[in-house]
This record gives C-alpha cells, structure tokens and sequence, in this order.
C-alpha cells in the first residue's frame, strides 16, 4: 500500500506545482506584464489612420476659384444598422447609381463597401441616413486647367507643394495650404487585415488657409489668348506678358509659353538683354544729375557712328536729336552720346535703384535676380552698351516692377502675387499693403519719364501702331539681338514692349516680350506694341478687369452734357441694312455723335440715324465708341459701341 500513497503524493506535489506555477505565470502576466501585451493586442487589433486635411483654395482677386480641394466620398454601408433595408437600398441605388444587383449582394454581408469615388451631390441625401458611413476623399482640382498654370503650380503625387513634382505658389504656399491633418482608428483581423467598417475619429484634420491671389483672370485669360496667338502667327520661340498695377505692385496677370505649347514660370526665372526698352532709364539718370539741357541736341551723324571699338547705328536716323526725339525714335547714336556724360557710378546706381540686378521680392520661388555688374567690372564700351539696354539682364517682372515705379512718381514698389490670406472660417489673417522698396527718382523726374514716353506713341514714333483711339498711352519699344548659348545668335532678336495705361495716372504697366519672331518683321513696333494694343482694347471692353473705370473715363458726367444734338426739321430715311457704301461717291462727312453714357437702345438709334452700322461690346449704357465720337467718317461705317453696366463700379486697391 506504500507504494501506491507515495505515487498518489508525488502526483500532487507535481499538480501542485504546477497550478502555483500557472498561477504566479498569470500574475506576472496579468499584474506585472499586463500593459505590455495589451498593447501588442491593440496594434494586432487596431491601427491608427491619417485623415487627410482639406487643402485650401487659391482664389483670383474677384473670388474666382484656380485651385480647388474636390472632396469625393467612400461609401460603407453596415446593414444590421439600416431602419428599413428595402427602402433604404432603393434609394442608395438610385442616389449612388448603382445597379441593384451589387447593392442586395454588399448588404448580404456583414458590411458593404462602394469604393466610387462618389460625388458631395451624389451623397449628401444618404448622410442623415442610418447604417452608412462616408469616408471623404481630397483631390486637388484646377477649374482651368492652363489658366495661370505657370505661376500657380501643381500639387505632386503625395498631395503637396513641396515635392514630388510640385511647383509654383503651391509650392511656395504649401505651409500654409495643406492644413493639419487629423487621426482615426480602424479595426483588423488576425491576419492583419482591415475590417470593413467605419473608422473611430481621434482627431479631427484642421482645413488649410485659402489664398487670394492678386491676379484677375480675365486679364489672365486675355493675356494667355494674346501671347498664345502672337507665337503662332510670328512662329516665335516663345514669350511672356506681365501686368501689374503700379500703385499697389499687385501683380495681375502673368503669362508665359514656348513654342511646344508648354508652360514654365520664365517671366520671374529666364532673364534676356531688354535693348531700347532701357534707354528711358538711361534718360532718367541724365535728368536726374542734370547733364542735359533743355532742347539740346546732338548730330543724328547720319544714322552710322563710330565708337572707338564699335559702329553704333540707327534705324530711323534724323539729322539732330534731342532727348525727347532719341527716346521717340529709339536712337541708339543719340542716347549713347547722352550717356557719356553720366559717371559709372551715377549709371549704375539708377540701374540699381529701379532695380536691376537683385530679386525683386516678388513671392514666388526661384526668381532670377538678372544681371548688373559694378562699374569696376565694366569695359571700355560697357557705358554705351547698357545705356542701350546691352550687358544688362533682366526679367519680363523687373522690367514690369522699373516701369511701375515710372508710373508711381519714383518709387519702386515690391511686387507681389498674394492679396489676401484666409483662415477656413473667412478670418482675414494677412491682407497686402503696398511695401515701397525706395525712392528711385523724384515726382518731377517720374512726370517727365512719362512725356517722353508719351511721345514714342504719337504720330513718328517708333509704337504710334500701338495708339488707343480715346486714352493716350506712355510706351516704349525694344528690339534686341539674343543671346544663345553665351554668344550673339544670328538673325535672332528679342522683341519686347513697356507700356504705361493711360499715360496720366497710369493703373497698369505692361510687359511684352517675343523671343526670335520669324514670320514678318523682328521688331517690336510690328510685333509686341500691336499685340499689346489689342489686349488693352480687350481689357476695356472687359467688365470685371482691375480698373478704376470712373478714373478712365475722359469725358464729362452725362449731366454735365447737352442733349444729343438732331437736326430738326429732317425727315427721317431707311439705310439699307447691311449697308453698301456707293464708293465712287462716299467721302467721310458724316461726324461720329457722342453717345456716352447714353442706354443702348437710344445710342443705337442716334447712330442709325446718323447712316452708321452698330456692333455691341457689352451691355448696360455706353462707355465709350470706336471710332470715337467726333471723328469723321463715311456713311456705312461700322461703329462699335462698348457698354459696361452701371452704376457698379471695379474698386482699385
């Protein structure tokens, strides 16, 4: 019997053991390891998601949307949680427009998922309902899609700015844009899969800022049109416009393209040598430092002048310059003989006040600063070079920036793209002042800058082609060699155009730039001063562009004026319509009226009355005709009447 208790008791002392072995194993487990392992079992468990933030909107200066965050939406549907099943599958059959066969075999499961992705219209009337689950989903959206594409950029593939194939303001502005993105836990399986069920929110993502942008898109958009066209027609390897508004440096379009259609932001990064488009920067050192007397002249030399190393020409020779006539005509020998009374530093110094050879501050990456060297690097003919726009480089946005401070009566404003900046409940967090860089010259110098300026678009000068029928314009015209792989290509020229609108009190300075038009002539007086006439005409017919119409307006308020005068006593008359001129007889007797400020209806009928064809730009009262009021004209001649609506006017900031 021995033998049998002493088995019966080893049995026990082993089961004892054992049990205290699984039970201090329990306590170290439970009690000392305990939140260890809960851990490894909520990360089998569990995993914790990024909820993309909305990335906020660039907007132009009237609200216009150019880069939107689109949100488009998943779709779960937990059928245990539906009130009425056959309703409800009705209804996201017909919302979701799916067939009814995929909706009854995704609700046979324990959880259904539509991937979509689906629209905010599409789903909104199934968020109040039971038992579905929406998962947002962001992308970045461009309503026009070449509008400004150059200057606004693209996100990359990971949704940002700042990499991967991202570029312009959307890079630049990508801390500001992208927002704080938000947490979610979502449930997996054994295997590490996730379930399909609605993930539990931790943290909501915080909206990005949205940016207003200083650019008007319908200058954008007439500005794109006229440069895409002019490299067409000239067969041009490209070019650029800018248009900015002098008073604020409020950048308000900006258009850039190459020959192969594609679009790089080359107005702030490519530099080239501006040619005449400098020499009124020349003429504002000469005034500045007095070193030229009123009506002074110098010989024309017959339009061939030789320098010491060089031969200087003419183009439009006269036999004896002033300053004024050098500036209208563009004279290379003229200005160059002007120049040589100006010390290097006194011409370097005003090319460096308007801002030449350094960054203009504008906000946009990788701006090109263009090139000034000091005097103590210049040569012996590098005096007359940059007096005529040689050994300098420069962008299309310095040029736009050194007339701008021409039109604000001497000083250079900062340039800038951004107008406003918002938070996602509509909180203005930043709006832009103008920031005034330094006084480049005084207010009497500024005014005379823009006579002489004047004068290159009035009859003889090299841009009367570029002459608007009732605003005077200040211009000027460039025409200059390229440089190509460092060295004077021949047969290749830069045609560039600067213009001041209007010339009193200008609102906006334009930029052209044409690399190597082939089609026709090289010069800038046949090929950017037309093209930048066109794209103003444009602008005033337009109704929304940045302009302070009631400061246009050169005519006297419609109650200051006499009624429309009519010749009592006619009888009226029939003009056949269309009209057909007899052209052996007709001659222009007939004087345009004055209709502004006039309804259509009544201007129409003055017109008609008066044997004149009308075409209509616009609606709302009449702000101006062409050809203008006043000038004569045959019978049958068309005029077109532009209209703009009243009484709203466009503020100017």
């Amino acid at each position: 019997m021995a033998k049998p208790l002493v088995r019966l008791r080893v049995v026990e002392i082993v089961l004892g053991a054992a049990l205290l072995a699984l039970v201090l194993r329990a306590g170290q487990v439970q009690l000392l390891e305990g939140r260890k392992y809960a851990a490894v079992a909520k990360s089998q468990r569990t995993e914790r998601v990024v909820l993309e933030a909305r990335r906020g909107t660039l907007f132009d200066r009237h609200g216009l949307g150019l880069a939107l965050t689109q949100e488009t939406y998943h779709v779960g549907i937990a059928p245990n949680e539906l009130r009425d099943p056959p309703r409800d599958a009705a209804k996201i059959v017909r919302q979701l427009h799916l067939a009814p066969s995929d909706v009854d075999r995704g609700l046979r499961r324990r959880y259904a998922w539509f991937a979509g992705p689906f629209t905010t219209l599409e789903v909104q009337p199934l968020r109040s309902m039971r038992g579905v689950h929406l998962e947002p989903l962001l992308r970045r959206f461009y309503p026009s899609a070449e509008l400004a594409r150059a200057v606004i950029g693209r996100v990359g593939e990971d949704g940002r700015g700042g990499g991967g194939g991202g570029g312009g303001l959307e890079r630049l502005l990508d801390s500001l844009l992208s927002g704080t993105p938000g947490a979610a836990v979502v449930l997996k399986d054994r295997e590490g899969r996730e379930y399909e069920s609605p993930a539990r929110v931790i943290a909501e993502p915080i909206a990005g800022n949205d940016v207003v942008l200083t650019l008007d898109a319908e200058l954008q958009e007439i500005a794109q049109r006229a440069l895409d066209d002019a490299i067409d027609n000239m067969e041009a390897d490209g070019g650029d416009v800018v248009m900015l508004d002098p008073t604020t440096g409020e950048v308000l379009a900006v258009a850039s393209r190459r020959a192969d259609g594609s679009m790089r932001p080359s107005a702030f990064t490519d530099t080239f040598e501006p040619g005449s488009l400098a020499k009124i920067f020349a003429a504002a050192a000469l005034i500045t430092f007095d070193r030229i007397r009123p009506g002074e002249r110098v010989s024309g030399e017959g339009g061939r002048y030789r320098l010491r190393d060089r031969v200087v020409t003419d183009e439009h020779p006269l036999p004896t310059l002033t300053l004024a006539d050098a500036i209208r005509v563009s004279s290379n020998i003229a200005l160059v003989k002007f120049a040589a009374r100006l010390h290097p530093a006194e011409q370097y110094g005003v090319l460096r006040g308007f801002g030449f050879g350094t960054p203009t501050g504008v906000d946009f990456p990788a701006e090109s600063p263009g090139r000034l060297r000091p005097p103590r690097e210049w040569s012996r003919p590098s005096s007359a070079s940059l007096a005529i726009g040689y050994e300098l480089a420069v962008t299309p946005i310095q040029l736009a920036a050194a007339y701008g401070a021409i039109a604000n009566d001497g000083v250079l404003l900062e340039p800038t793209l951004i107008r406003e900046i918002r938070a996602p409940n509509g909180t203005v967090r930043y709006r832009h002042r103008p920031e005034p860089v330094r006084r480049v010259v005084t207010p009497l110098v500024a005014a005379k800058l823009r006579d002489l300026l004047r004068g290159v678009v009035e009859a003889g000068g090299t841009a009367e082609r570029a002459a608007l029928a009732n605003f005077q314009l200040a211009a000027k015209t460039g025409t200059a060699r390229r440089v190509v792989g460092g060295r004077y290509a021949a047969g290749q020229y830069t045609a560039s155009f600067a213009a001041l609108f209007p010339a009193d009190r200008p609102q906006l300075v334009v930029v052209m730039k044409i690399d190597n038009p082939q089609r026709g002539s090289y010069f800038a007086a046949q090929t950017a001063a037309p093209v930048t006439r066109a794209m103003l005409e444009q602008a005033l017919a337009a109704g929304t562009v940045a302009l302070d119409r009631a400061r246009l307006s050169n005519v006297a308020p419609a109650a200051d004026r006499a009624p429309l005068d009519e010749p009592d006593g006619v009888v009226p008359y029939v003009v056949q319509w269309p009209y057909v001129p007899d052209t052996a007889t007709a001659q222009a007797d007939r004087v345009v009226p004055n209709v502004t400020g006039r309804p259509l209806r009544e201007a129409a009928r003055t017109l008609h009355r008066r044997g004149f064809n009308v075409v209509v730009k616009g609606w709302g009262v009449i702000h101006h005709t062409w050809p203008a009021a006043g000038e004569h004209a045959t019978a049958g001649t068309t005029v077109t009447m532009f209209a703009e609506a009243l009484p709203v006017r466009q503020s100017h900031q």
